[in-house]
């Protein structure tokens, strides 16, 4: 099927497209193909591809060429990007420029010509292997740039904690602490921008790495239109990328979660003029095994009421997320809108649907979806007002439950969960286990997400714990749930369930222990529905339903 490009105001259908003009979100029609180059080329970038000293002796030929088969392009080698690959070196299992032989494998055993050992096919099998791997690489990648984004988000949160610490006991001292605080100060500076730097730039190689594997993954769709040269060696080429990414993962897990942690001097007090420093600013990994389970203790509780003048009926709030500025979205249900929770806390309308908003969550720094009752999910641009953007089809949209994992969007279905990709395929329904047994007692509810695990609750009395991949890890259930609803989960891995039915909050441990009621039924939260961990301002938010009601329970610090 051709392109399809907006030119001069009018639709135009392409068979070829240019491939420099594409990189900037622009399609034009390709006259030519570079074989050196690899790409195709429209009549300007023709003109410039001739004037550059490095392409301007590459042979261009007939895009129709290129298509049917006509150009072999040559590979080039990693190590001299000008010579292409012609040897193969079993020593290293690897392919090589003549270059290379010459330089660094001259003492190597199973030296050979590209053409002697690529004559056995490459099969279909060895293919979809390498396809498969390179997948499961991609997704580890994935998830480990995920680990590290967060552990730039705590060490924020550690800093702005020891901050607090610094400010608390220069208080209390002199203009001689004043002086001893700013050295205490910078040192804890150097040592966060130092963590920090670290982790941007792992975070940066991972992106790196995931677009390489990307790039492999495509090169591999299209290994079957290579010669059987190529093929040997794109294949090599493929599993070096592959290693190389394993070996990157490796190295990444085992330096665990950095930190910055703070020691006040306690004799500080006693003898201050002969103190040395305020404390000691350190840093340090962390065993997340090791973790200490947070105790919570309920400072208060209160109520804010979430309707609006406008709203016709009382509301029903199915669903809450937060925005990268903390800004609280809440989905109305009955009055078929968005509502917006500011940081004191006032309600304000944002947006209005003709469909009833049965889930919200974060796509990603800049985008949200809302999914509604008329089988779609909305997505949004995050800002004030919100923006509308792509509109994906779903099936059972009146059923309560969203979130986003990997990537992809969940979606409550009854008694299952359907993954869609944001370009709104099916991607799969996750409904039995690996034994055939039914993964979920009873219609599907809301879902809270932790890096590739899902928590999904099902009107029973309790949770399903998944990967992202649907197989389950754990069940959360206890006898005092009843008609589970609402699911969240604290930095520390504490997850909340609320019961509709049993009006209550069950926490349970980040290993599926149960931890007992956080709210017993005469509390006075009322037919709780959907849930949220305020992690900045150390609160719970409860949305209820049929009560137009926001139930905040306050903690201690």
């Amino acid at each position: 099927m051709a392109d399809r490009s907006l030119k001069d105001g009018s639709d135009a259908d392409y068979e070829f497209t240019c491939t420099p003009c594409s990189k900037d979100n622009i399609r034009e029609e390709a006259d030519k193909y570079c074989p050196e180059c690899q790409e195709y080329l429209c009549k300007t970038c023709i003109r410039y591809h001739s004037r550059l000293k490095a392409s301007q002796q590459h042979k261009l030929l007939d895009k129709r060429d290129a298509k049917q088969g006509v150009v072999v392009s040559r590979i080039k080698c990693l190590f001299h990007p000008d010579r292409e690959i012609e040897m193969y070196c079993l020593t290293h299992d690897m392919v090589y420029c003549l270059l290379c032989i010459a330089t660094e494998h001259r003492s190597c055993d199973g030296v050979n010509t590209i053409e002697d050992v690529s004559k056995q096919c490459v099969t279909q099998a060895e293919i979809q292997s390498l396809l498969d791997g390179t997948q499961t690489v991609q997704d580890k990648v994935k998830s480990l740039t995920v680990k590290q984004k967060q552990n730039v988000t705590a060490i924020e949160k550690e800093k702005e904690a020891i901050e607090g610490k610094l400010d608390d006991t220069v208080t209390k001292l002199m203009e001689h602490i004043r002086t001893l605080k700013r050295e205490t100060a910078k040192c804890l500076n150097d040592k966060y921008s130092t963590l920090k730097e670290e982790l941007v730039s792992a975070i940066s190689v991972s992106g790196r790495t995931a677009e390489d594997l990307k790039q492999t993954k495509e090169q591999l769709h299209t290994i079957d239109s290579l010669d059987l040269e190529q093929q040997f060696v794109r294949m090599k080429l493929v599993k070096k990328t592959v290693q190389d990414a394993n070996t990157f993962i490796t190295e990444g897990e085992a330096e665990g979660t950095k930190f910055i942690d703070f020691t006040v001097n306690k004799e500080l007090t006693d003898i201050i003029t002969k103190a040395n420093s305020i404390g000691e600013v350190t840093t340090g990994i962390v065993d997340e095994q090791e973790l200490k389970q947070r105790q919570y203790t309920i400072k208060s509780t209160k109520e804010i009421n979430v309707k609006l003048s406008n709203d016709k009926w009382v509301c029903c709030i199915s669903d809450i997320c937060i925005l990268p500025d903390d800004t609280i979205l809440l989905t109305d249900h009955y009055n078929n809108k968005v509502k917006r929770l500011d940081s004191n806390d006032s309600v304000e309308n944002v947006y209005d649907f003709h469909a009833r908003t049965t889930g919200i969550c974060s796509v990603s720094n800049s985008e949200v979806a809302v999914k509604l009752n008329n089988n779609r999910i909305q997505l949004f641009s995050v800002g004030s007002p919100l923006s509308k953007g792509k509109t994906i089809d779903i099936k059972n949209g009146g059923q309560f439950g969203l979130t986003m994992c990997c990537g992809d969007l969940w979606s409550s279905a009854s008694n299952c969960v359907n993954v869609y990709s944001t370009s709104s395929y099916l991607l799969k329904s996750i409904v039995k286990d690996q034994n055939g047994k039914s993964i979920f007692k009873s219609n599907v509810q809301h879902m809270s997400v932790t890096s590739d695990t899902v928590i999904v609750t099902d009107s029973s009395d309790g949770a399903v714990c998944l990967n992202k991949d649907g197989v389950v890890i754990r069940e959360l259930r206890d006898s005092r749930l009843k008609n589970t609803r609402g699911v969240c989960k604290d930095d520390d891995g504490t997850v909340f369930l609320c019961g509709y039915q049993s009006q209550n909050i069950v926490m349970f441990n980040r290993d599926g222990k149960c931890l007992g009621e956080l709210i017993g039924k005469d509390s006075g939260l009322k037919l709780p529905v959907s849930m949220f961990f305020d992690g900045r301002r150390n609160r719970l938010i409860v949305g209820c339903g049929d009560r137009s009601i926001l139930f905040v329970i306050e903690f201690d610090c």
